[in-house]
């Protein structure tokens, strides 16, 4: 591909699809990710939503690695505040070894759930304010160099597993420039700040002995499909689902009460979220990624395939691989 392309992957679980069969997919997915060219599949932390099976994030990635043999893995993100750096530091060390020179990990400071989950998983609500310390101590473990005297993490240790900060916002800019570390830009659902974010770290960018360089990846949907009619009616049926995940509040809504719903403002609010979009035939994704990825100023773009089904996904990561080879930088 003329610049890398990655893929992030929810591990959606559709109507009366099993958790087994979400969790196959994934593996399906990324195997078909390994063999177009993709550069990484990230997963998502999640927590308390009932078609996301990306929860429990690094014993996913671990079930991936097993089934994959080249592309690189990792989270995209874990939400540091939920958990204790050397536990991270452990998991991803664990990882690592597994896996050698395929892991990454991405880190962002959100909930991930809602207030009630929030007790659930025992989470502090101040806890998001010591993120930058968490991200430090982390770190500490993974290179070797331990902030918490006498604690190491093992494994992790001198794992050096690449670091991504997530955000959404100026602050994760901020923080990725102050602490020499590559940015993600979750724009593929909150894109208003993208521009601006991405000017204010590269514009502050100290570089590190690990990244002399600052390095912007920017994440889009995609729904690829063979004709623009396809794809077009296959975005309906996403909105829907996004429609019924995102503000249905747990109902089982009808198509009427969705219709509803989304006339209601839902459909506003989803058409701003989706944003950065690529949907359409091979040669339309490519026409907007290679847009977006200059209107971004990005160095990699991570796309979530949003087509309803496993076989639609599948479809659409490999059309738009064989769409991207014709990008030149």
């Amino acid at each position: 591909m003329g610049f890398p392309l990655s893929i992030l992957d929810l591990a959606p679980v559709g109507t009366g699809e099993s958790a087994t069969s979400a969790i196959a997919s994934s593996v399906a997915l990324a195997r078909a990710a390994e063999e177009s060219g993709y550069q990484r599949v990230w997963y998502a932390e999640h927590h308390n939503m009932h078609a996301i099976m990306s929860s429990a994030t690094s014993v996913l990635i671990s079930h991936v690695g097993a089934h994959t043999s080249t592309i690189r893995l990792g989270a995209g993100g874990i939400m540091l505040p939920n958990h204790a750096p050397l536990t991270i530091a452990e998991q991803f060390g664990t990882l690592a070894a597994m896996y050698p020179g395929r892991i990454d990990l991405g880190l962002g400071r959100a909930p991930g759930s809602d207030q009630n989950t929030m007790y659930a998983l025992r989470r502090d609500p101040r806890s998001a304010d010591s993120f930058p310390q968490d991200v430090q101590e982390l770190k500490g473990y993974l290179s070797g160099n331990t902030l918490v005297p006498g604690v190491n993490a093992y494994p992790g240790k001198d794992s050096n597993v690449p670091l991504y900060i997530l955000g959404s916002s100026l602050f994760g800019a901020q923080l990725a420039a102050a602490l020499g570390l590559p940015y993600a830009f979750a724009s593929h659902f909150a894109p208003q700040a993208l521009t601006q974010a991405v000017a204010l770290y590269r514009r502050e960018y100290r570089p590190s002995e690990e990244n002399p360089e600052p390095y912007v990846i920017a994440g889009a949907n995609v729904l690829a499909a063979d004709s623009a009619g396809e794809a077009a009616a296959e975005l309906d049926v996403v909105r829907r689902q996004r429609a019924r995940l995102l503000f249905g509040r747990g109902r089982n809504l009808t198509d009427a009460e969705t219709d509803a719903l989304i006339a209601s403002g839902a459909g506003q609010h989803l058409d701003e979220m989706m944003k950065y979009s690529a949907v359409g035939t091979p040669s339309e994704v490519r026409e907007f990624l290679e847009g977006f990825r200059k209107e971004a100023d990005a160095d990699e773009l991570i796309v979530t395939h949003q087509a309803s089904t496993v076989e639609g996904r599948l479809r659409s990561v490999r059309l738009t691989a064989e769409a991207m080879e014709q990008v030149s930088v």
